[in-house]
C-alpha cells in the first residue's frame, strides 16, 4: 500500500540542507598569490584549526595547486616556531 506524502517543496531542499551551494574559492587564486610564504603568519593562522591542525581543502576552499606550498610553507612556520604544532592541553 503507497503512502500518500505531500509533494517536495524545491526550494528548501530537504532535511540535509539547500539543494544548491556555492562553490568556495581558493583565496590564493584569487588574490594571484605567486608564492606562499611562511614568514607570513597572519594568511597562514586562516588555515590551521584551533587545535593546530591543518584545515582540508574541503573546508578552506583552496585548490589542489595552493594546498601542497599551503602545506609546505606551514610545516616550514612550525619548524622555526612561528606557529604551534598543537595548543597547550593540561
Amino acid at each position: 500500500m503507497a503512502v500518500n506524502r505531500p509533494p517536495r517543496e524545491s526550494s528548501s531542499g530537504g532535511p540535509r540542507g539547500p539543494k544548491r551551494q556555492h562553490r568556495k574559492v581558493c583565496s590564493f587564486c584569487v588574490e594571484k598569490v605567486q608564492y606562499i610564504d611562511y614568514k607570513e603568519i597572519s594568511r597562514l593562522r586562516r588555515f590551521v584549526s584551533d587545535r593546530g591542525k591543518i584545515l582540508p581543502r574541503r573546508v578552506t576552499g583552496t585548490c589542489a595547486r595552493h594546498q601542497r606550498p599551503l602545506t609546505t610553507a606551514l610545516e616550514r612556520a612550525r619548524a622555526i616556531a612561528l606557529l604551534p604544532y598543537t595548543t597547550e592541553q593540561h
